[in-house]
């Protein structure tokens, strides 16, 4: 990067550290601008929507204020999605789309001209550059930007725009109000494990309880889920020196001929500073979602995976389990794009989300669902103090399968943490009713002693694992055609709850 970027990026991140986050400072700019509001005062509009509505926020409703205040009381970062001016309805034809040909780089360029001539007249000095202002510049694979905008003037004038498609705060997250999942960070191997929540089986491993309730041990007899790949976007895989059983020990036992892919495409902050943080696993909830789909058959009394012989491709996109940063919205973007691209990959599941829908990332989730892939989500995992929310972006799209948890008894009662609603798809038994801390088994970051884990994260895991079973009886098969073969055998199918949607799925009736 040229020194004058350089010394542009300095200034900016002189301008925000002398800005506090609940107050900036008007004189900095040459431009006469509003107080922004308050995180109280969006929160409150946020929640509000989010108990009337039931579904997701999305910032187009918001007036350009709320969106500045927004992005002032965040990291200033913005997702610009753009176009050709007179361009329609580009998600479905975003597979096809190329960013780089004549009319699309034209659109960009003007955009990227306006933001930063407006940025240098409101703070005369600052002398901002394209490479100081926006973050992709040099990765342009979908048509959105990541862009620091620092003025509502220039929200405003964008807006107005026929090049752009959206505008919208990358960095807000809900104040007290923020979903937190109770299957997310700082996993640690269980202490004690009941006989009853596992059945020993050749060669030595445990197979989860609730595995049973989707006749999944039984589905083994036609299936393992050989040469299927399954993306798997989370918080990363560990090391092979700390769970081998993702590493060195994916191929041992039952488990063979396969491969394991480990990449990362979250950068740990969004400054010229920031590096990508590579593949591996610091939280522990990737882990526990690889564990679940592909874990192998394999020794030393570890948990199987419900697709014990599919191929993985796993990302570190995501912190945590909620995709409310910057760079966990490019990170997951940028992996459903790789996603995509891959021929081989045939489900990609999403154990993540949150209450805020996300433009740059639903292009993503076009992108790969245009390109053929099943993407599976969670329906969402909360606080019991915030579990009346809906079901959770993306699972709330129409392009992905939602799955969530539910009770081992009775029947189609969701786990107590669990999001519930009509996008519901599938569900998974993934808890005691006697006892909801007995949920599935899975993995730990290290050895072989297995962790409990539950919530529509494992549940969504779980289901791509099935996915998996089926898909690998005839590789030839369409997502459509998949998909089908889960509702049949679904228990609630031809019909279709409204919290539940096909119910539980019969994994050992779908492979036949």
């Amino acid at each position: 990067m040229r020194l004058q970027s350089l010394l542009a990026l300095a200034g900016l991140v002189l301008l925000i550290a002398g800005c506090s986050k609940d107050k900036l400072d008007p004189a900095l700019s040459e431009t006469a601008q509003p107080e922004p509001m308050t995180k109280a005062e969006m929160d409150r509009i946020v929640e509000s929507f989010l108990q009337e509505q039931n579904t997701p926020y999305r910032w187009q409703q918001a007036p350009a204020r709320m969106l500045w205040s927004a992005s002032v009381r965040s990291d200033s970062m913005m997702a610009l999605g753009y176009q050709p001016a007179g361009e329609q309805d580009v998600q479905s034809r975003i597979h096809e789309t190329d960013p780089n040909s004549e009319a699309w780089a034209a659109a960009r360029e003007k955009l990227v001209r306006f933001v930063v001539e407006e940025t240098n007249k409101a703070y005369p000095g600052l002398n901002a550059t394209a490479e100081s202002l926006f973050l992709n510049l040099d990765r342009q694979y979908l048509p959105t930007l990541d862009a620091r905008i620092f003025d509502q003037r220039i929200i405003e004038a964008l807006l107005k725009m026929p090049e752009v498609r959206y505008l919208e705060p990358m960095g807000y997250t809900m104040g007290e109000i923020g979903n937190r999942s109770d299957s997310g960070c700082g996993v640690t191997a269980a202490s004690s494990i009941p006989t009853a929540d596992y059945v020993t089986t050749a060669p030595s491993v445990k197979i989860p309880w609730n595995f049973y309730y989707s006749n999944i041990p039984a589905a083994w007899s036609t299936s393992t889920g050989a040469g299927i790949k399954v993306a798997l976007i989370d918080t990363g895989t560990p090391t092979s020196s700390s769970q081998p059983k993702l590493g060195s020990e994916f191929n041992s036992g039952y488990s063979s001929g396969r491969s394991l892919e480990r990449l990362g495409t979250h950068i740990s902050g969004m400054w010229w500073w920031a590096s990508n943080d590579g593949p591996n696993d610091q939280c522990g909830h990737g882990t526990q979602m690889a564990g679940l789909i592909a874990a192998p058959r394999g020794s030393g009394g570890a948990s199987v995976g419900a697709a014990y012989n599919c191929n993985l491709k796993a990302f570190r996109a995501t912190t945590d389990v909620v995709i409310n940063g910057s760079s966990e919205k490019a990170g997951v973007r940028d992996a459903l794009y790789i996603s995509g691209n891959d021929g081989a990959v045939k489900i990609v599941s999403m154990s993540i989300g949150d209450v805020f829908y996300s433009s740059t990332v639903d292009d993503g989730i076009h992108y790969a669902y245009n390109r053929g892939k099943m993407l599976i989500a969670a329906a969402g995992t909360s606080l019991s103090w915030t579990s009346w929310w809906g079901v959770i972006f993306p699972a709330s799209e129409p392009e992905t399968v939602a799955v969530t948890g539910i009770q081992d008894a009775p029947y189609y009662t969701k786990c107590n943490t669990c999001h519930s609603g009509s996008q519901v798809d599938f569900v998974v038994v993934m808890q005691r009713a006697s006892n909801t801390d007995r949920t599935s088994l899975t993995l730990a970051p290290s050895g072989n002693t297995p962790a409990y884990v539950g919530g529509s994260s494992a549940a969504t895991a779980t289901t791509a694992g099935i996915a998996a079973l089926v898909w690998a009886t005839n590789p030839s098969q369409s997502r459509s055609q998949v998909l089908n073969r889960m509702k049949q055998a679904s228990q609630i199918y031809p019909s279709r709850h409204s919290e539940f949607g096909w119910g539980l799925i019969d994994a050992a009736a779908a492979v036949q």
